[in-house]
């Protein structure tokens, strides 16, 4: 059962909300059209998040209605991704944003408590995979996660892995980030025990064209439990790493 639901109806039993109260949460209209947008306000019941707001191709007029209509609906964080540093600017003059340059990352309201199962680790093969690790971090932080961050393992050092051995052992989930040849994700699917999620970048030279061969590489890793997203989709990572770390809660008792 959904989480939003579920505490509706526990609140219900515990007598903090009549039946009227709670028939009305879940009946309230699932969309709202503003025009050039329909926010999905029906998201968090459905899905346990809430719609995100993607930043690029939105003018900072279009981005400011929407998250509007979210807080006037009852959103309380509110996340923008591939938001360029120009319509943070213009954002900021109507929300109270607090914006993270290198991931490209707008993040509107107080960051929820801490629900997730265990922690998210996200570690990257270089320090030019860190744009697309702090998108994946920042969206997992948003969902309500604990996220470890650790960066410039890849396997042109290994050591440098090895040293983290504990906690990539004692993970819940692993975002493995690597451009080039993408390898890390293969080793640390050979080291964890818990699902890897890798994230090919476009980091590299000619011959990686544009994260391709990080793509391929991934694709084809001969380490079990490692699922593979799309070239540096850093915010479809963090989410699904969050699903993952919430799975416990989404029972019944």
């Amino acid at each position: 059962m959904n989480n939003e639901i579920k505490h509706i109806l526990e609140a219900v039993r515990r007598g903090e909300m009549d039946v009227d109260d709670a028939l009305l949460h879940i009946k309230t209209e699932p969309f709202e059209d503003i025009g050039y947008a329909k926010v999905d306000l029906h998201r968090k019941v459905r899905q346990g998040a809430a719609e995100v707001i993607y930043g690029a191709g939105k003018t900072p007029e279009q981005m400011i209605g929407i998250a509007e209509t979210m807080k006037q609906n009852g959103q309380n964080t509110i996340l923008i991704t591939r938001l360029s540093p120009e319509a943070a600017e213009a954002v900021q003059k109507a929300h109270d944003l607090h914006y993270h340059k290198i991931a490209r990352v707008g993040i509107i309201g107080e960051m929820p408590a801490k629900t997730g199962n265990g922690k998210i680790v996200v570690a990257t093969g270089g320090t030019s995979d860190i744009p697309v690790s702090e998108e994946a971090a920042l969206t997992a932080e948003v969902l309500g996660n604990e996220v470890v961050r650790l960066y410039d393992v890849g396997v042109a050092g290994l050591h440098r892995l090895l040293a983290h051995k504990e906690t990539i052992m004692t993970a819940n989930v692993i975002i493995a980030i690597a451009g080039m040849e993408g390898a890390l994700a293969s080793v640390i699917g050979g080291l964890a025990d818990c699902p890897v999620i890798a994230v090919p970048t476009s980091v590299g030279y000619g011959a990686s064209f544009g994260g391709v061969s990080a793509l391929l590489s991934m694709l084809n890793s001969c380490a079990s439990g490692v699922s593979v997203v799309n070239i540096d989709n850093g915010f479809g990572a963090g989410y699904l790493a969050s699903m993952i770390n919430h799975m416990d809660t989404r029972k019944t008792d």
